[in-house]
C-alpha cells in the first residue's frame, strides 16, 4: 500500500512539472532574435538602453528603451555602440533581456 501512494504523490507532482516544463519551451521558442545598438549601459541598475527592432512575442514596435538583464556580466563587456542581437521576454513583470551576443 506505501509503494503505491508514493507513486501517486510523484504523479501528481509530475503533470503540473511536464506542463510547465512544456509552458516554458514554448515560451522559448516564441521569442525571437532582434538587432539592436547599445545606447547606454548602466551597471548599477543591471539594465542595458537598446535601440532595436520589433520584437514581436512582447507585441512591441521598434524602439529605444531600457531593459534588465538576466546576466549581469553582460553589462561589462558592452559599450555604447555596439551591435548585438538578442532575445527579450517579460521577467517578474519586467522586460528583459535574455540572451545577448554582440556582433561582430
Amino acid at each position: 500500500m506505501e509503494h503505491i501512494v508514493k507513486t501517486r504523490r510523484f504523479a501528481d507532482l509530475a503533470r503540473p512539472l511536464a506542463a510547465l516544463a512544456l509552458g516554458l519551451s514554448l515560451a522559448a521558442a516564441h521569442a525571437q532574435s532582434v538587432d539592436g545598438e547599445v545606447k547606454k549601459v548602466d551597471a548599477d541598475a543591471g539594465k542595458v538602453t537598446l535601440k532595436h527592432g520589433e520584437i514581436k512575442n512582447l507585441d512591441m514596435p521598434a524602439m529605444q528603451m531600457a531593459y534588465r538583464v538576466t546576466n549581469p556580466n553582460w553589462l561589462k563587456t558592452l559599450q555604447v555602440g555596439d551591435k548585438v542581437k538578442f532575445t527579450a521576454d517579460k521577467v517578474d513583470g519586467q522586460f528583459t533581456i535574455t540572451t545577448l551576443e554582440v556582433k561582430k
